[in-house]
């Protein structure tokens, strides 16, 4: 179908269909945000978003109960904020481009990945339901009464399934059989290894599927379809998980204050999320947008051979386009990013909210994740690297600094905060990390990743 959206600079589009990295900017963004969006037929907004952190809080005991790592926080499932000069001076950050932070959700508790948020959420709402309906639970009661028996007995006649390529399988998986559920993740047979044994450790049911993440989502929809008692956790389409992640930015708001960082029209906020199917990083980009307005700006990082929001966003909302469809393979080490269709309401979702979307070389992953290691001590998963080359696409790059002259950032580089936010790698068994770090630390081949500087194309 014809895009409505405006023509792309055919050297873009080259760019993507050769695997290079690209930068797009979005002609779309609005600075002004509705407290309510429209999603198709349904609205999402800061009500929403704050209703799934009343809900948080409601669970809090009873996840405490749940789960012993959770006892020192009350509860509370949440991440440090950290500054990290030296690991921006290792990137090539320059103090006139502003300041490195990092979210660092690679270390939550439970799922060990960003994950934990939506997934957690979308299992203690279904929860809540169900005691709600069958009486018991009143609304605004002690959510503690969920791990009793009568509670385990219901949940115990319920299954939770859903698709994914790990991290979401592990926060669905691990909540929903500790609260008594029969909790099902398809997985693709492409899936590490480890991730699918340490759901089935934790007594979750492994169902493999031949073909990539978007065959299992389809296979695990399709069998939950003819089950009443199945309540599928569906990544593409649940608003649930969006307002689960959308809960992260009042807590994020809170430690940037308590740090003494400053977000406003001359203290610009550029945020950096790694993308797969989309869910995660829309999410909490609707957060960001509905408190800080205009002044911050979220970027998308992308493999190059699964790119599947930027084509989506470059083709339109009238159309549903793969990345098999550009030429590209859908094969990277960052394994929950190796997605090949993005998720169509967290795209009409950012149609005016995304500022844009950039993407990157596997070797440049395993490079950062190496240098996030020494100049940090942070403990990341390949995927989880991906926003590491936010600050360079934007201050390193003549498209970059071309978007930040149109938007009148330029003068306030200074004053900026460039925050990365790390999604996964809490879990990552030590021997698959010590490869991680040594691949990373490798010499780079001939063919190897350009510089962020020298990332070719883009559009403003």
């Amino acid at each position: 179908m014809t895009s409505l959206l405006p023509p792309v600079a055919p050297s873009l589009q080259d760019s993507l269909r050769a695997a290079q990295p690209c930068l797009w900017t979005n002609p779309g963004r609005s600075a002004a945000v509705a407290p309510q969006l429209s999603v198709g037929t349904a609205m999402v907004g800061v009500q929403d978003m704050q209703a799934a952190r009343q809900r948080f809080a409601r669970f809090a005991g009873l996840l405490a109960t749940l789960f012993p790592e959770l006892q020192a926080s009350g509860g509370v499932i949440e991440s440090p904020l950290v500054s990290a000069p030296a690991l921006g001076h290792a990137l090539g950050l320059a103090p006139q481009d502003g300041a490195l932070w990092v979210k660092c959700d690679h270390s939550l508790p439970v799922a060990g990945s960003i994950k934990a948020r939506g997934g957690i959420h979308e299992v203690l709402e279904f929860a809540e339901g169900l005691a709600l309906q069958h009486g018991l639970l009143t609304p605004g009661g002690d959510c503690g009464t969920l791990a009793e028996p009568a509670a385990r007995a219901l949940f115990a006649r319920h299954q939770v399934a859903v698709g994914s390529t790990g991290n979401l399988g592990l926060s669905i998986g691990v909540a929903a059989s500790r609260l008594g559920f029969r909790a099902v993740v398809h997985m693709s047979l492409e899936a590490k290894e480890w991730k699918k044994e340490r759901l089935r450790l934790r007594g979750v049911e492994v169902v493999e599927h031949a073909g990539d993440y978007e065959k299992a989502v389809a296979a695990g929809r399709a069998q939950a379809a003819t089950d009443p008692f199945c309540h599928f956790v569906d990544d593409e389409r649940s608003l649930s998980l969006l307002c689960g992640y959308s809960a992260a930015a009042p807590a994020l708001q809170a430690q940037l204050a308590q740090a003494g960082v400053q977000v406003d029209a001359t203290h610009p906020l550029f945020v950096y999320l790694p993308c797969g199917v989309g869910g995660a990083p829309a999410g909490i980009t609707l957060g960001l947008r509905q408190l800080f307005g205009p002044h911050v700006h979220c970027f998308f990082a992308e493999p190059v051979q699964s790119p599947c929001f930027l084509v989506q966003m470059l083709t339109g909302p009238h159309d549903h386009p793969s990345v098999y469809d550009w030429g590209l393979t859908n094969q990277t080490e960052a394994d929950g990013l190796a997605v090949p269709r993005a998720s169509l309401l967290a795209a009409l979702l950012m149609q005016p909210l995304l500022s844009g979307i950039y993407t990157v070389q596997d070797e440049t992953l395993f490079q950062h994740l190496a240098l996030a290691h020494d100049a940090a001590e942070l403990r990341i998963e390949p995927s989880a690297a991906a926003g590491f080359s936010g600050p360079g696409m934007l201050t390193g790059t003549a498209e970059g600094r071309a978007w930040l002259q149109a938007q009148d950032l330029a003068p306030h580089m200074a004053q900026a905060t460039h925050l990365v936010w790390t999604t996964g790698g809490l879990l990552v068994p030590d021997s698959e990390y010590a490869v991680f770090l040594q691949r990373g630390h490798a010499p780079s081949p001939a063919a190897s990743a350009p510089r962020p500087q020298e990332a070719p194309h883009g559009n403003a």
